[in-house]
């Protein structure tokens, strides 16, 4: 046997070799075995092992599992590199990796390597919020678990994926607002719970098991990183409780309970004065208290050791081992649990049935996922493998999210879309006209292949490029050779924006302009033009360009985020009409004054008329701004008809109710005021333009002014594609206690009494709430 191995061995090194030499550059590749326990085919011992039994129940086999166990062996378990138990056929397994917007290398779980060596990449998180697209929301989630198992399946990936982050996006200058689907909880709700639908949900319909697990983070209130000097690790949110239950824990609730997320990660942050991961309100007390998380709750990354170290909450490491885990906490991406946790029980503060609830939860959630079934290879996704990752499918759908999010801002008539034949040349000009990395922000991993801007753009028309500035942080703009090819151009496309060395994990914005002489070199291109000069913006979050919009010699703009993989080939589709953009801004662009005024770290969503304080985000910002959130244009124009709507919304309440004899301006949201009391509104659509395209129709609603509501709060969105002339309907389901309610001053959910106004579009309806 051995002596074949060898041959074989032998046989390929000589053939690589000889190919070698033929200037074939071929490495060999041998197949990688997936990590897994309870291998009884190579160990038959195992099977006598109840928690190897694939017939019993997901407690029973945890139970017996951790009945096994030694107090050190569990100590292992409560850490991302978990440590494995070679007498009972457990490998050690690595909890972290990543799936924001594709397989990712960000974490140790993942790697790419000759086998698979990239995975699709598809926008950062932003842009695919720019879709409002629920179903495709969960199809990338799917697409994404796909590829994650087959890369399990030969070795290079785990099956636990810290992924999304569904934070709100509060503060322009946040870095990580890329990762987030925006500022409004609604949208970030939806798309939390539809990703992780496709993450995890099996294709036979077990919904007992995993196909992978995701995990929505990092809870909560989590949106400054590195500001002026305030760090995350040491940041105390300030937050009120009406704050909290209306803007910050809606898209983790929703991740729980409408996702069925298998995890939840507590975030580096304190708020209100105590650390997430120490908080058993927050852990014990809403996760899995009232939300019944069925899954574990993990750590930021070292964020026990800041919790020591940077926020000195405790006098110990091993009083914060017990407090993260007294509150709630199951594993430590890190080690910090593992150096502390003994001492920590020696010393009275833990004991071990502490630790057999954390590893409880961490077994069950590895046993739905099947890791403790034996060979994946021989279970529902076995036959998944390096063919699974980058099909021409899934880079498609990359390409089709990317347009789908592109949002058109700005458009003079007879700009966009150009016409490939009118146009004989296009000057390409800007420091994010040729780039690759940019277009995949951040938490990404390597992609199956990079279209650029500049290749997308010269596949349809002849080029000139300039890039203008040397980077983007754009020191010293080139402004005389781009003048010069842009002279001469039928049209221009200027590519501007940022990068990571920008806005990016650790790094917030000061300034929300584009970066250093950018908005220099744009305003004289514009000035030498003769034909449409279209602005393209790649960024993660939003810029000043009130310049350029006012610019008449700059006739379209355009905010691409950052686009994937696909990225330059889905912006020549939008910029040459082969697709009619549909993407709405999910988050607010306030002006440069904005930031200015507002210290990053006031945390409040309100307006405070006595300081000055504008508020935040379009539900309550008083201020004005570049672009609105829900702004987007198309190529078409839809016109929109209300064709039913109820006048009068009646709650019927009990005889004795207080406010049946007295006025009330709102009323409890409780279960038994709220049963079964919904609405239809029917809308239709008609496309009176002349090309075919998606309108994404946004229903909003203003409530009456009490307990401090929202100007205006997104109920729902859909999409609907018609071509010119066409109509369809839209229709939504309003349940008037989930989707009109709001929050008061104490963080309790009512249903405000009196007029409410909904809106889509220009179309307003109102009607009135009664009892």
């Amino acid at each position: 046997m051995a002596l074949a191995k060898n041959t074989a061995f032998l046989f390929c090194y000589i053939l690589c070799i000889t190919l070698t030499n033929f200037g074939l550059n071929f490495r060999p590749v041998f197949a990688q075995i997936p990590t897994f326990a309870c291998d009884v085919s190579s160990n038959p011992g195992l099977k006598n092992f109840r928690f190897c039994d694939v017939s019993l129940d997901v407690k029973t086999r945890v139970d017996d599992l951790v009945n096994r166990l030694t107090l050190q062996e569990k100590i292992g378990f409560v850490v991302s590199g978990a440590k494995g138990v070679s007498n009972l056929g457990i490998p050690n397994y690595e909890w972290w990796s990543e799936a924001l917007h594709g397989v990712s290398y960000t974490g140790p779980g993942t790697h790419f390597t000759s086998l698979v060596p990239g995975a699709t990449s598809f926008p950062q998180v932003l842009l695919t919020g720019a879709t409002f697209n629920e179903s495709l929301f969960e199809l990338i989630g799917k697409v994404v678990s796909t590829e994650a198992r087959a890369m399990h399946n030969v070795g290079l990936a785990g099956l636990t994926f810290w992924s999304p982050n569904i934070n709100i996006f509060r503060d322009p200058r946040w870095g990580r607002g890329q990762e987030t689907p925006g500022e409004d909880p609604v949208l970030s709700s939806k798309y939390g719970a539809a990703y992780v639908r496709g993450l995890q949900q099996r294709d036979d319909g077990d919904k007992d098991k995993l196909k992978v697990a995701a995990c929505c983070k990092h809870y909560t209130a989590y949106d400054v990183d590195n500001w002026q000097g305030n760090l995350r690790y040491s940041f105390n949110a300030v937050v009120t409780q009406q704050d909290m239950e209306d803007t910050f824990q809606p898209p983790f609730k929703s991740c729980v309970l409408d996702g069925n997320v298998a995890s939840v990660m507590c975030s580096y942050n304190q708020v209100n004065g105590k650390p997430t991961c120490g908080d058993p309100d927050l852990l014990t007390g809403v996760i899995r208290g009232q939300w019944k998380l069925n899954g574990y709750i993990v750590s930021d990354c070292d964020s026990l050791k800041e919790m020591f170290s940077s926020q000195n909450y405790t006098k110990t490491p091993e009083e914060t081992a017990a407090l993260a885990i007294k509150s709630g906490l199951d594993l430590n991406c890190g080690s910090f649990l593992i150096d502390h946790t003994q001492a920590a029980i020696d010393r009275g503060l833990l004991n071990e049935t502490d630790i057999n609830k954390a590893i409880s939860n961490n077994f069950a959630t590895l046993m739905r996922l099947g890791f403790f079934d034996g060979d994946p290879r021989k279970q529902l996704y076995g036959n998944l493998g390096p063919k699974d990752v980058c099909t021409p499918a899934n880079q498609e759908l990359a390409r089709e999210v990317a347009r789908e999010g592109i949002v058109l801002l700005k458009n003079t008539e007879g700009s966009l879309p150009l016409s490939r034949t009118a146009i004989k040349s296009l000057a390409v000009i800007g420091p994010n006209a040729n780039v690759t990395k940019t277009m995949i922000g951040n938490y990404e991993g390597t992609p199956c292949k990079y279209t650029t801007p500049l290749q997308g753009l010269t596949a349809s028309v002849a080029t000139v490029y300039q890039p203008g500035c040397a980077d983007v942080s754009c020191a010293t703009a080139q402004v005389d050779e781009a003048k010069k090819v842009a002279a001469t151009a039928d049209a221009v496309v200027l590519i501007m924006g940022s990068d990571l060395s920008i806005e990016a994990e650790a790094k917030d914005r000061l300034d929300i302009t584009l970066p250093g002489q950018q908005s220099i070199l744009v305003t004289a291109v514009a000035n030498v033009s003769k034909g449409p000069v279209i602005l393209v913006i790649m960024s993660g979050g939003g810029m000043d360009v009130q310049f350029a919009k006012d610019d008449p010699k700059i006739t379209s703009i355009l905010w691409v985020g950052f686009p994937g993989e696909a990225g330059g080939a889905a912006i020549a589709d939008v910029i040459f009409g082969y697709y009619n953009p549909s993407g709405r801004l999910p988050m607010t662009w306030y002006p440069q004054s904005y930031v200015e005024k507002v210290p990053m770290t006031n945390m409040n969503m309100r307006p405070d008329p006595a300081t000055g304080y504008p508020g935040r985000t379009y539900r309550f910002y008083t201020g004005p701004t570049i672009f609105s959130f829900g702004d987007g244009l198309s190529y078409s124009q839809f016109n929109h008809s209300l064709v039913q709507a109820p006048n009068l919304v009646s709650i019927p309440l009990d005889e004795g109710h207080v406010c049946r004899s007295s006025k009330c301006d709102s009323i409890d949201a409780v279960e038994e005021t709220c049963k079964n009391i919904a609405f239809d509104i029917h809308l239709r659509v008609k496309n009176v333009g002349k090309l075919a395209g998606s309108d994404t129709v946004l229903l909003f609603s203003s409530p009456p002014r009490v307990h401090n509501a929202p100007q205006k709060h997104l109920l729902g969105f859909q999409k609907l594609h018609l071509t010119p002339m066409a109509e369809g309907l839209v229709r939504f389901n309003v349940d008037v206690c989930k989707h009109l309610s709001l929050v008061d001053e104490h963080g309790k959910r009512k249903v405000a009494l009196g007029p409410h106004v909904l809106h889509v579009g220009s179309l307003e309806h109102s009607f009135n709430v009664g009892i």
